[in-house]
């Protein structure tokens, strides 16, 4: 039993409909992205932010895991994987996997603005303004910003560094901290791209294998490798 550890972004989510966070060149209905993922965006104005989200979670909620993600589920029948991902959706915990690291939060919650620890799981409700929590606060997305700290980086440099096989799946490598896991892992372990337009990143990162698919189609051809 190997350990995998699985890094996904928002490709892995665009098969299954959800639009890429920087989709339309940047833009949300003619707003830049800093007016809706800043922490100067939600001081400007907390009605759009919440408008955003609300759209998004209400989008996601709809949305079902696809075979990239199922396929990652399939993996842990014969593998220990833990799954690093960059997006905000819940589809990879519809899908059934088991270990799950979210860098950049969650669509489904809301957390405290005065209290952080304090987390709701919304579903699929909306925030309005003068929703609060226990204590009074206004409630925002539990999401990280542009500018904020990712609370999890940590955790996943640990698992990265302890992987046996490392794949990314459906991303850039151009949001960090993220991108910089795979500089964790060790050299000599086996490391695996899927993305249709993969980042030339292959000459800097040894025992790299580059597939250029979509996330559906290249799960399936790990599988074929990785599965007895």
């Amino acid at each position: 039993m190997a350990k995998i550890v699985v890094l996904t972004g928002a490709g892995i989510s665009a098969e299954s409909g959800l639009q890429t966070f920087r989709g339309a060149g940047g833009l949300w209905n003619g707003h830049d992205i800093m007016e809706v993922a800043s922490p100067e965006g939600w001081h400007k104005n907390p009605e759009l932010v919440l408008e955003f989200y609300n759209q998004r979670r209400k989008e996601a909620a709809k949305a079902e895991p696809n075979a990239a993600h199922l396929g990652l589920v399939e993996l842990e029948k014969e593998h220990e994987v833990c799954v690093i991902t960059q997006n905000v959706d819940d589809l990879h915990e519809r899908a059934g996997s088991s270990k799950i690291i979210h860098l950049h939060g969650m669509l489904r919650m809301a957390r405290s603005i005065g209290e952080p620890n304090l987390i709701y799981d919304l579903v699929d409700k909306p925030i309005k303004l003068g929703d609060t929590c226990a204590s009074g606060y206004q409630l925002r997305p539990h999401i990280v910003w542009f500018g904020e700290a990712v609370p999890e980086i940590e955790n996943a440099m640990v698992e990265a560094s302890s992987a046996d096989i490392f794949m990314v799946i459906g991303t850039s490598m151009q949001v960090y901290p993220a991108a910089s896991l795979i500089h964790y892992v060790n050299p000599d372990a086996p490391k695996f791209l899927i993305d249709p337009n993969a980042p030339e990143i292959h000459g800097f990162i040894s025992n790299l294998t580059v597939i250029q698919e979509p996330a559906t189609k290249g799960i399936k051809k790990i599988l074929e490798q990785l599965l007895s």
